[in-house]
């Protein structure tokens, strides 16, 4: 529609620079998370020592950023294939992200246990936990609500909505518990020589900024009209569904 953002040929263009761009900073991210625990703290273990614990960052880099950002792109990315498709996609990486999630946050319980640490004292770990809480939420909600069959389109109508934002607070969410756990690591770990630019500091203030950097492409892709999915008809009732809702009436009437 002219006057309404880009054409279609040059807005698939776009979104494919967009989505590659945040592939690689979402791959840099967790390769720089990697290299972090592996060369700087030592290496990865399931022992209840401090290589334990670095299992830790980098399973929620990669789960609660890297691929839930992705999980919540593919409707941008695959805007023609089948629905249900579409809806397994995400719903399969979701849940891989989940999975690889619960290992890092056992991990770190588990660490704190053989180290009698306390749990949950820090404003990381409060941040953390919430989104955790609510990631789980929102892919049973998505699951019980537009997966699988049995839900009505009254209540369909009424959590989508509440889904599609919790989608994108939820990757602000991690992102920033993330920055506030580097934060943390590094004041624990390296605090006498974090203000001398120290390698690791560098490397872990890095690793912050493409963090940063992979939530806001996410984000402005996610924000882009001319990148949505053409309407469905399921969505189409939805909506009317949920303007009956909203405004009154009944979905007849205009």
């Amino acid at each position: 529609e002219p006057g309404r953002g880009l054409g279609p040929c040059s807005g698939r263009s776009m979104l494919a620079w967009l989505v590659g761009a945040a592939q690689v900073v979402g791959v840099a991210c967790v390769v720089l998370s990697g290299v972090w625990m592996g060369h700087y703290r030592g290496g990865f273990a399931w022992d209840g020592s401090a290589h334990q614990f670095n299992l830790h960052p980098l399973c929620m880099v990669l789960g609660l950023v890297f691929l839930y950002g992705d999980a919540v792109l593919v409707y941008r990315v695959f805007p023609n294939e089948q629905r249900r498709s579409v809806k397994l996609l995400h719903a399969g990486i979701h849940l891989l992200a989940l999975v690889i999630s619960i290992v890092g946050m056992v991990a770190v319980f588990d660490f704190h246990r053989a180290q009698k640490i306390p749990d949950m004292y820090s404003l990381h770990s409060w941040c953390g936990m919430t989104t955790f809480i609510l990631f789980c939420l929102q892919w049973v909600m998505g699951l019980g609500f537009f997966l699988f069959p049995g839900a009505s389109s009254w209540l369909r109508a009424w959590y989508l909505p509440l889904h599609v934002f919790w989608g994108v607070a939820l990757l602000a969410l991690a992102v920033g518990s993330s920055l506030l756990g580097i934060t943390e690591k590094l004041l624990f770990s390296i605090m006498s020589s974090y203000p001398l630019f120290d390698q690791e500091g560098v490397l872990a203030n890095g690793l912050g900024l493409l963090l940063l950097a992979f939530g806001l492409l996410v984000g402005f892709v996610l924000s882009r009209e001319e990148f949505r999915r053409p309407p469905h008809p399921e969505e189409e009732a939805l909506s009317v569904h949920f303007k009956t809702l909203t405004e009154g009436g009944s979905p007849c009437t205009p």
